[in-house]
């Protein structure tokens, strides 16, 4: 791959000499259809899609106090609403005991205040499903039911909960995508042996259709444009191998083009992207290591590994970028999740600051979620004991400040410290990405 890189000379050397570098900050330095079956008509039993529920009991109904992962919350891609697994407390029939079951809770984000609604039924959800909200306050539930999952659209209808259900999918392992772009559609993956299937499970006309055969394994998912056509997947080819970013083409059939070569052997996977600017956040070990880097979209300079991207003992993982900078990609500010000891907490970074403001957020945070505004606040959603459901709005830090969360340390903050024993950096010939999620480079499937 090639993208943006500022501020090193290096770079500029070896494009006239044809090659491309990866740089540092540092002045030196075709398959079966994925055993799926065809979709129900029945729909029995009604993003990022990837709950954070580890450790969960596997029944619907949990003892009251029972310690419980917090679950992920998923915002719409416009930031209107978002939705979330929460436990509410519920009587037993049997035994008039109050217990805690799961179920959907939707989050009004985009009115004067934020709030949510519950959206119970009959019966609870279990802690294994997935939600996803749709820009008309809808939300999307997948469930497991046997060994097929049933896909349903709910929302609120005065005190009770309205379900439409859209139908099964005959697959073992399924997962849903982030939130299309176009706010009304959902996608999903099932991966299997040499390939995998991408699936349209909401906003078709007869229930769940099957999009496209991609061969190799696929995972992660993010969208390149604003339209919902354009979707990046990291892929590994039957057989093994490296895994390679590819763009897929949902107006092509599913036409694959390669999207991230940084080097012949290394893992380049594509963290985020944003349509308005074209900025990527890459995670590669083409460095020797894994290395959190950025790049743009249809640039035909090095990929950037920033070092202060990489803090001691914490592990740092972007999750919104802010849109509207139209052309000026090095001055997006970035939000990141940063992990440690201490718990989670927010980073913001420029490309163009090459530091890493560190800073606190609210009690009860729901860790890697928000969503910037195009003036550059970021709105953070928070639930705790004493407020069910919050936005903080944090404006973004000018990269003279300082950091002033956890762990703000003089080396954390500059992009300048030095890493460790220099090593050279591997040569290759990426691919322009001026050319490759476009047309008329399909890999041969």
């Amino acid at each position: 791959m090639t993208a943006c890189a500022i501020e090193n000379e290096t770079a500029g050397a070896a494009e006239a000499a044809g090659d491309a570098v990866l740089e540092d900050d540092e002045p030196d330095a075709p398959g079966e259809p994925a055993g799926c079956g065809v979709p129900g008509e029945d729909g029995a039993g009604g993003g990022d899609g990837v709950p954070e529920q580890a450790g969960a009991p596997g029944e619907s109904g949990v003892p009251a106090g029972a310690a419980l992962a917090p679950p992920a919350l998923t915002i719409a891609a416009d930031g209107s609403y978002a939705a979330r697994l929460t436990l509410r407390n519920v009587a037993a029939e049997a035994s008039g005991e109050t217990a805690q079951a799961w179920c959907v809770e939707r989050w009004t984000l985009d009115g004067h205040e934020p709030y949510a609604v519950p959206l119970p039924l009959d019966q609870p959800e279990e802690p294994d499903s997935q939600v996803l909200p749709l820009a008309d306050g809808r939300v999307l539930i997948r469930r497991r039911v046997a060994d097929r999952n049933a896909f349903s659209l709910l929302y609120p209808t005065g005190p009770g909960t309205g379900e439409l259900a859209l139908g099964t999918i005959g697959c073992a392992d399924l997962s849903l995508l982030p939130p299309s772009p176009d706010g009304a559609s959902a996608y999903a993956l099932s991966v299997g042996a040499r390939s995998t299937a991408l699936w349209l499970v909401a906003g078709g006309t007869f229930g769940p259709e099957l999009v496209a055969e991609v061969p190799g394994r696929c995972s992660g998912g993010v969208w390149l444009d604003r339209a919902g056509r354009m979707l990046a997947l990291d892929r590994e080819m039957p057989g093994g191998g490296p895994v390679k970013a590819v763009a897929v083409d949902l107006e092509r059939g599913g036409e694959v083009t390669p999207l991230l070569q940084i080097a012949p052997a290394s893992n380049d996977r594509l963290l985020l992207a944003d349509a308005d600017s074209g900025l990527l956040l890459i995670r590669s070990n083409a460095p020797g290591h894994d290395r959190l880097g950025w790049g743009v979209l249809g640039s035909c300079l090095p990929v950037r590994f920033p070092e202060c991207l990489r803090p001691a003992d914490l592990a740092v993982t972007p999750f919104a970028v802010q849109p509207g900078q139209m052309l000026m990609p090095e001055s997006c500010a970035v939000a990141l999740r940063i992990d440690g000891a201490a718990g989670s907490w927010l980073g913001v970074w420029r490309p163009a600051g090459r530091r890493l403001h560190q800073l606190a957020v609210p009690e009860g945070w729901q860790a890697g979620r928000g969503v910037w505004t195009r003036d550059g606040a970021l709105r953070l959603p928070y639930a705790n004991e004493n407020v069910a459901c919050g936005v903080a709005l944090l404006e973004a830090p000018v990269d003279g400040e300082r950091g002033t969360g956890p762990a703000a340390e003089v080396g954390a903050e500059s992009g300048m410290q030095p890493s460790a024993a220099a090593a050279p950096l591997p040569m290759c010939k990426p691919i322009p990405l001026g050319q490759a999620p476009l047309m008329g480079r399909m890999v041969p499937g």
